[in-house]
């Protein structure tokens, strides 16, 4: 290996230290605990070296917001490879999100703006195929017949995602009504939606 590759390689290393280290202390203290000297105290780095990585901690969270909708994304695709039925498929895809969204608590949290400064959505997402694209495109092939507008497939997917953002959002803020009912309610709003596609 080059130089050029060593110095490359110790630079992303470095990039993902300082990711890891933040996504540390959100999970033992909260988002509105980070800063770049706790950061640089756990990777044993000064606060301004990490200045050459991120310009500063906005840019921190945009990365990781990215690196959230990334996860998402393979956590649908994954989801809808199980199924070969497009509604089973849907359905499928909505239950992954939801479990992306307790198993990646903090990342969800950051990623929609609960509890948190929200990052901007997809706004910034590197990704080319989005969560919102690969359900969107499930939507669309359940209603094919019906020819639906871009209009009607964008309404179809924001009622699924208003009802279980909701959802997860009530739960995440410790307000849910525990997990049997919350999954009996999460089944129904997704079988009722996704039989309303075919009405």
């Amino acid at each position: 290996m080059g130089s050029k590759e060593r110095i490359q390689r110790l630079k992303e290393d470095n990039r993902n230290r300082i990711l890891e280290a933040s996504l540390q202390i959100v999970k033992e203290e909260g988002w509105q605990a980070l800063s770049m000297r706790k950061i640089a105290d756990i990777i044993e780095y000064t606060a301004p070296m990490i200045y050459e990585y991120f310009a500063n901690k906005e840019a921190i969270l945009t990365e990781l917001a990215n690196q959230g909708y990334l996860l998402l994304s393979k956590k649908v695709k994954e989801a809808k490879s199980g199924e070969h039925i497009a509604e089973k498929q849907l359905e499928a895809m909505w239950f992954g999100y939801w479990d992306f969204a307790f198993e990646e608590r903090e990342l969800y949290q950051l990623m929609f703006g609960v509890g948190t400064a929200c990052c901007g959505f997809e706004k910034t997402y590197k990704c080319a195929e989005s969560h919102g694209k690969l359900i969107s495109d499930v939507i669309r092939e359940i209603m094919k017949h019906q020819k639906p507008t871009e209009d009607l497939i964008c309404r179809k997917y924001f009622t699924y995602w208003s009802i279980i953002h909701g959802l997860i959002s009530i739960n995440l803020v410790n307000q849910g009504n525990g997990d049997i009912t919350n999954q009996e309610v999460l089944k129904d709003a997704i079988y009722g939606i996704t039989r309303s596609l075919t009405d």
